[in-house]
């Protein structure tokens, strides 16, 4: 049993992310009432639109947050390209530090920030990728006490992360990604009442 409702949701995936996303994200529901925060792997020379992309498949308002930009409940987030993003109790930071497991945006930053903001009040998600970025800050929010979710490997375009992930820390659900978006929103719907009870 968790001992208190949730607050925030942390995405994290990278090779294989954009066709995951594109099943998760129309998934959710319109009322959801938590704030959702994604990192996905990608070049700082790629083309943008990836934002733009997304909001024609997300029923919840999706943007890249500016720095110091308060964190709003039932809006999606997407790391800015090049920048890792950070939460704090309330609001987001960006930094232009050096790429971590060489990737800006990291899973695992925005993951063990979140743990450190939130502690048992986040939700991690690990979704497809081709290394293994997030399986700490995974295990950090586990640790702390929040709830752990990977992509069932075998429904995964890229399996490394989500083994990493699994290998890294004992998590809670492993599900295929056509199921996360429906227990996401059993979750907010539980956290909107009492603790969630797992």
């Amino acid at each position: 049993m968790r001992g208190a409702a949730f607050e925030i949701i942390v995405i994290g995936t990278s090779y294989g992310g954009l066709s995951a996303l594109q099943i998760l994200l129309p998934g959710l529901e319109a009322d959801l009432s938590l704030p959702i925060v994604i990192v996905q792997h990608r070049g700082k020379a790629e083309a943008g639109g990836l934002c733009e992309f997304l909001q024609k498949r997300s029923p919840l308002p999706l943007a890249e947050p500016d720095d110091k930009e308060e964190i709003l409940p039932g809006h999606v987030y997407l790391a800015p390209q090049d920048y890792h993003l950070l939460v704090e109790k309330g609001h987001f930071a960006l930094s232009t530090e050096g790429p971590v497991g060489y990737a800006r945006p990291s899973i695992n930053v925005l993951f063990e920030s979140a743990a450190d903001a939130y502690r048992a009040h986040v939700v991690g998600v690990i979704l497809t990728g081709a290394n293994t970025d997030g399986a700490r800050g995974l295990a950090k929010i586990k640790l702390h006490g929040g709830l752990a979710i990977v992509q069932d490997p075998l429904s995964a375009e890229s399996q490394s992360m989500p083994e990493a992930a699994i290998a890294a820390t004992d998590v809670d659900r492993v599900l295929p990604i056509t199921e996360i978006a429906h227990f996401l929103n059993e979750i907010c719907h539980a956290s909107q009442g009492s603790a969630y009870v797992m």
